[in-house]
């Protein structure tokens, strides 16, 4: 069963790096010695030419995506910029993107908005820079196609089931899941998305973006940067993230399990061609909200 999910990714969970977990021994509630799994979290700091933008806490996995994404998604890389390297320094924990045009972001950098992410997100200047004019494409969206991607998604094995205290985002086209990244963010794991994009030269114009956290103005602003029309989670919204979905036209589809799910925006794009009653309730096995027992 795993292969043939697995099959399905260009980019899967990284289940075999040692890097990214370690096993530490405590007690459980009967006080009996216990060894879990928990995932790392180590300092990312990013770089733009010589500036120095911002230090992200992150599990270590795709540094270069992470920068790209990032950047990209503050609006600090454009799509048509021309970078001329990418250069991650593992001891230093360093990334520095380079680009053909020296940028200047100082009036940018001054203006920062802590997010309501998971290891504390951060945005430069204004939140809704970028998005005035934006037009997402008007594609439909199948409801056979979210229940599939829910099925597979679920039952992808994954860092989040073996360790917890983690987030996945995973870029999606029609019922197919393409890139699963993790992270401790669910910010951060949305820039790896970004930063793949960025670097294959991959539109998001008929791509779903499959996150299990919650949808807060931060993952529908990144989303939309990204041009993808289609946001949906496992997990709640904010009041303002339903907000500016609605002003962009973003489809944005939460509390997405088992036969359930509710659209919050975009509902013209759906396509009800599934069958709620052949759709199997989510088995409790399957079921995030708590890793597993290692």
């Amino acid at each position: 069963m795993t292969k043939s999910i697995f099959s399905d990714y260009i980019i899967a969970p990284g289940l075999n790096d040692g890097r990214l977990t370690r096993a530490v021994q405590c007690v459980d509630q009967n006080n009996s010695p216990v060894e879990i799994t928990v995932v790392e979290e180590r300092p990312l700091t990013i770089y733009l030419n010589k500036r120095e933008i911002v230090t992200a806490m992150t599990i270590g996995d795709h540094p270069k995506y992470l920068a790209l994404g990032f950047l990209h998604n503050q609006g600090m890389l454009s799509d048509g910029e021309t970078i001329t390297g990418v250069d991650f320094d593992e001891e230093l924990e360093t990334v520095v993107v380079r680009t053909a045009i020296e940028t200047d972001y100082e009036e940018k950098l001054k203006k920062k908005t802590r997010t309501s992410g998971c290891a504390v997100g951060t945005v430069f200047g204004d939140m809704m820079e970028g998005l005035e004019g934006l037009t997402l494409p008007d594609v439909p969206l199948k409801t056979s196609w979210l229940y599939a991607l829910a099925d597979k998604i679920n039952r992808t094995p994954s860092l989040y089931l073996t360790a917890g205290a983690i987030h996945g985002t995973i870029l999606c086209e029609r019922d197919k899941p393409l890139v699963y990244m993790e992270d401790v963010g669910r910010h951060n794991a949305v820039d790896k998305v970004a930063g793949w994009m960025l670097t294959e030269k991959i539109s998001g114009a008929d791509k779903i973006l499959y996150t299990t956290g919650r949808l807060t103005s931060e993952m529908v602003i990144k989303t939309a940067m990204m041009g993808i029309p289609v946001l949906v989670s496992r997990s709640g919204f904010t009041a303002w993230g339903v907000e500016i979905a609605r002003q962009v036209g973003l489809t944005l589809i939460g509390r997405m399990r088992g036969q359930r799910f509710q659209c919050l925006s975009g509902q013209d794009r759906l396509v009800w061609d599934a069958d709620v009653t052949s759709v199997t309730t989510e088995d409790r096995k399957h079921r995030r909200k708590s890793a597993r027992s290692v």
